[in-house]
């Protein structure tokens, strides 16, 4: 009998384990679930926090280059995020005239390579306290804290915390953050 019950509940922790890897795996961001599998743009498409950044990328041109074979790490502003600039701000990087500021912005918020907290939370202790970043843009994003704790700090001093961590994709891996960082 009681090895009956020890059995049951290695099953339920077996079982409660599975679930919770294969829910590690694909998390949900703005509602849709991010699948490993599919790339960038394929997954950011159908998250409802992140329809400013997808019509940014795609008025940007960008496009292309995110559903490429990286690896990328891309610090994913919320629509949140954009919503706190000054009003105007977006409508008017949208414009095509705008091209050349709003490719800057976004490719800021691109690193080549892939940063999952686990390698930003070593980078950070290897750094005493902080990780530089070099931007796909070419300037540099500092990262402090760890774990769930990340921050991300721009050129101009502003400070995104990482709201969701480690949505892996295909070709990188997708940081939400909730403000965005200006080059």
């Amino acid at each position: 009998m009681i090895k009956f019950r020890l059995r049951g509940a290695n099953a339920l922790i077996s079982v409660a384990l599975i679930g919770s890897a294969l829910a590690a795996e694909d998390p949900m961001v703005g509602g849709a679930p991010m699948y490993a599998n599919r790339n960038i743009i394929q997954n950011a498409v159908n998250s409802k926090d992140h329809t400013t950044l997808v019509a940014a990328v795609k008025a940007g041109g960008l496009v292309d280059t995110l559903e490429g074979p990286g690896p990328f790490t891309v610090f994913a502003p919320t629509n949140e995020a954009f919503a706190a600039l000054p009003a105007g701000t977006v409508q008017t990087l949208l414009k095509p005239e705008n091209k050349a500021t709003l490719d800057k912005i976004l490719t800021y918020h691109v690193v080549p390579g892939r940063y999952d907290s686990m390698t930003l939370d070593a980078d950070v202790r290897n750094g005493g306290g902080k990780a530089i970043l070099k931007t796909v843009e070419g300037d540099s994003l500092t990262v402090t804290g760890q774990g769930k704790d990340l921050m991300v700090t721009d050129d101009k001093g502003n400070t995104a915390k990482v709201t969701i961590a480690d949505v892996n994709q295909s070709n990188g891996v997708i940081m939400v953050i909730d403000k965005v960082l200006m080059p």
